[in-house]
C-alpha cells in the first residue's frame, strides 16, 4: 500500500514539474516577437534565434517616446515601446528613397542632371540639401550617398524624377514595396519626409525597413560610411564631401562608440529627433529605431545619445 501511496505521488510529482516546465517556457517565448520582412509572395523572411541579453533592456529612461530594438540575424523584438504607434519619419523617410533607387539602378556609375525645377521649393521648405547645384551633373552614386549621408531632398527628387517621371509616380514605388515588406502601418506622400500629415509610419515599420535594405550590400555600404568625396564637377572644381550627420552628430557630442556601424537621422519640429541605427555588439549585429525625442539640430542630440544608452546596456548583459 505504501508503495502504491509513494508510485501515486512521484507521478505527481513529475506531472506538475511538467507542467511547470511548459509554463515557464510559454512565459519566455511569449516575452519576444518577430519583426520580419516579406518577399514579394508574402513570405517572412526571418531565420535563425538570438542571444537574448539577461535581463531587460531599460527603454523607459530614453529621451525617445518611441523605440524599438531588433537582433538583426533573427529579427526577434528585444526591447520596445510605442512601437506601432504612429509617428512622424522625418528624414528616416530615405531609408525607402535609398533602397528604391538602387533597386530600381543597374549602373551608379551613370551620370545625370540635377533639374533646376526642384530647388525653388526645396529653398522654401527649408529642406536639407547635400549642396549640389541647379543644373550640376554627377554621377548616381554621388546622388545615393546625397540622401543618406547629409540627407540632401535635391538628390531624393533628381532620384524620383529620373527613375519614375515625377516625386508622385516615385511614392507610388515607396508605398508599393513597403506594403510587399509587410509595412502596414505606414504611408508615403513624398520622397524627402517632409512634413505631411499623410506621412507617417511606426518604429517597428522602419526597423522592417531596415532589416530588409540591409540584405543588399550597396546600401549597407552607404549606410555604414562616415564620409564620401563627391569628384570634381563644373560647379565644384575641387570636388567636396559628404558627412554622415549620425557620427557628426556623435563627434559633436563627445560621443565616441565603435559599436556603432552607421545610421540615418531625421527631424522636423513634429516629427522630433529620430534615428535608425545600426551597432555590433559581440559579433552580434542589432537595429534600434528611435523617434519623437525633444531637441533640435541646435540642442543635445537626444535620439544618439538614446542609442548610446540602449547599446551600453547590451554590452553589459551579454
Amino acid at each position: 500500500m505504501k508503495k502504491l501511496r509513494k508510485s501515486k505521488w512521484k507521478k505527481l510529482c513529475a506531472a506538475a514539474i511538467a507542467v511547470m516546465i511548459i509554463a515557464a517556457g510559454m512565459r519566455i517565448s511569449s516575452s519576444v516577437s518577430e519583426i520580419s520582412f516579406f518577399t514579394g509572395s508574402g513570405k517572412s523572411m526571418f531565420s535563425g534565434s538570438d542571444e537574448i541579453p539577461e535581463g531587460n533592456i531599460d527603454l523607459n529612461t530614453l529621451y525617445s517616446p518611441y523605440a524599438v530594438l531588433v537582433d538583426l540575424e533573427s529579427g526577434n523584438v528585444l526591447a520596445e515601446q510605442n512601437s506601432t504607434e504612429r509617428m512622424y519619419p522625418a528624414s528616416l523617410t530615405k531609408i525607402m528613397t535609398a533602397l528604391i533607387a538602387i533597386e530600381e539602378t543597374e549602373d551608379m556609375e551613370q551620370t545625370t542632371t540635377l533639374p533646376s525645377d526642384i530647388f525653388p521649393s526645396l529653398y522654401e521648405e527649408n529642406a536639407s540639401l547635400a549642396g549640389f547645384q541647379p543644373g550640376e551633373t554627377v554621377t548616381w552614386k554621388d546622388l545615393l550617398y546625397g540622401v543618406m549621408l547629409p540627407s540632401g531632398a535635391e538628390c531624393c527628387l533628381t532620384f524620383a524624377r529620373q527613375i519614375a517621371g515625377s516625386e508622385g509616380a516615385f511614392v507610388d514605388l515607396m508605398n508599393k514595396k513597403a506594403e510587399e515588406l509587410g509595412m502596414n502601418d505606414t504611408h508615403f506622400s513624398n520622397a524627402t519626409g517632409l512634413q505631411d500629415k499623410k506621412h507617417y509610419s511606426t518604429v517597428r515599420d522602419i526597423a522592417v525597413l531596415l532589416r530588409y535594405a540591409l540584405e543588399n550590400e550597396t546600401f549597407r555600404q552607404v549606410f555604414t560610411a562616415r564620409r564620401y568625396s563627391v569628384p570634381p564637377t563644373a560647379y565644384h572644381s575641387e570636388g567636396f564631401t559628404f558627412y554622415n550627420t549620425m557620427f557628426q552628430a556623435m563627434d559633436n557630442a563627445g560621443i565616441s562608440d565603435d559599436d556603432i556601424l552607421g545610421g540615418k537621422t531625421g527631424y522636423t519640429e513634429k516629427a522630433g529627433l529620430c534615428l535608425a541605427s545600426l551597432a555590433e555588439i559581440n559579433d552580434r549585429e542589432y537595429i534600434l529605431v528611435t523617434a519623437k525625442a525633444d531637441g533640435n539640430h541646435y540642442t543635445e542630440p537626444y535620439h544618439v545619445i538614446d542609442a548610446e544608452n540602449v547599446y551600453g546596456q547590451i554590452r553589459k548583459k551579454v
